[in-house]
């Protein structure tokens, strides 16, 4: 009997070994260049709640005003594909009860305007100083996080302060159904500018004009974030701003103060899908493919090697130079 190895079984060996090379392939080469962020995002976030604002027309601060905060991100797509950078322009409005909410894009019938181009790796999230950045970014985050959201204190860019702030870890917390990693801050007063008022407004009657100092703190910062993505699925500010008289110690008048100011619901739940999305294709690129890859890349490994060893019996030929000749005799 020969044995003799059967098709089947060396497709299987081949196949095994495909898979198995290919697992490690997805996790370690794939994976890294899937979580990339997007060049070409067009997004935008509502923030309301209520607090204090400063009336120009009745030169005085009003309680109980709806507070809406409008935030568009833009990709720069031109500016992004030069390099290894994701250009994103952002623009904010920040309007009142006395104001109309005005697209974040358009500062026309809003309280507050604000605009700036934040510049940061596609992979790790880290600032980029390039393509116009203003003003210079520094930090951990700003619009999103890095992926792979650790659990630690995270330097968060805050535009109104112009520098960072320390965010630490408090936990998980769910946003419409789906958990996230939870970080939360403060922020001191700190004076962040001047502005040119009128003397009577900061307690100096005497004077017409005056080049008074503008405040800002922060009640309380939350971000609720998306662990694998870093996608922030919630997000809530307590924002204040003051004038004061220059080198005094005390607020003379209050610009803006809210407790709050949050995600609205259709805000939450259009983060939260996106984030699903986002973190489902990274987990089947990272664990469900590579995993399933290995498994069965073993098991045909196995199945073809048990079919190599048995393969496939049959009966040798008789050799012609070993068989006896017959003897004719006469």
């Amino acid at each position: 009997m020969r044995r003799t190895v059967s098709p089947i079984s060396l497709i299987l060996l081949g196949l095994g070994t495909f898979l198995l090379v290919l697992a490690p392939l997805l996790a370690w080469y794939v994976t890294p260049r899937a979580a990339v962020n997007p060049i070409d995002i067009d997004d935008t976030a509502v923030y309301t709640g209520t607090g204090r604002v400063f009336d120009t027309d009745r030169l005085e601060t009003v309680g109980g005003q709806k507070i809406t905060v409008t935030q568009r991100v833009r990709g720069d797509v031109a500016d992004s594909e030069r390099g290894n950078a994701t250009v994103w322009d952002v623009s904010q409005t920040v309007a009142t009860g006395t104001t109309q909410p005005a697209p974040a894009a358009d500062p026309q019938g809003a309280l507050e305007f604000t605009s700036n181009r934040w510049v940061f790796d596609r992979r790790t999230t880290k600032p980029l100083h390039c393509c116009g950045e203003t003003p210079t970014h520094q930090g951990d985050a700003y619009i999103k996080f890095p992926f792979d959201v650790r659990k630690h204190s995270y330097q968060w860019w805050d535009d109104s302060l112009g520098k960072t702030v320390t965010l630490h870890y408090a936990g998980t917390k769910k946003v419409q159904g789906h958990t996230g990693y939870r970080f939360t801050g403060t922020v001191a007063p700190a004076k962040i500018g001047t502005r040119l008022v009128p003397g009577t407004l900061v307690g100096k009657p005497a004077v017409s004009q005056v080049l008074a100092e503008e405040w800002y703190s922060n009640h309380g910062i939350e971000l609720v974030v998306d662990q694998r993505t870093g996608r922030v699925m919630y997000a809530q500010v307590g924002p204040r701003r003051t004038l004061r008289a220059p080198g005094s110690a005390k607020d003379a008048v209050v610009l803006l103060d809210s407790r709050k100011i949050a995600f609205t619901t259709a805000t939450q739940k259009s983060q939260v899908e996106q984030a699903k999305t986002e973190s489902d294709q990274l987990r089947l690129v990272s664990k469900t493919l590579p995993i399933g890859a290995a498994v069965a890349g073993f098991v045909l490994l196995v199945v073809g090697g048990i079919l190599t060893v048995r393969g496939r019996r049959r009966p040798e030929e008789p050799d012609s130079s070993t068989t006896p000749q017959p003897v004719l005799t006469m």
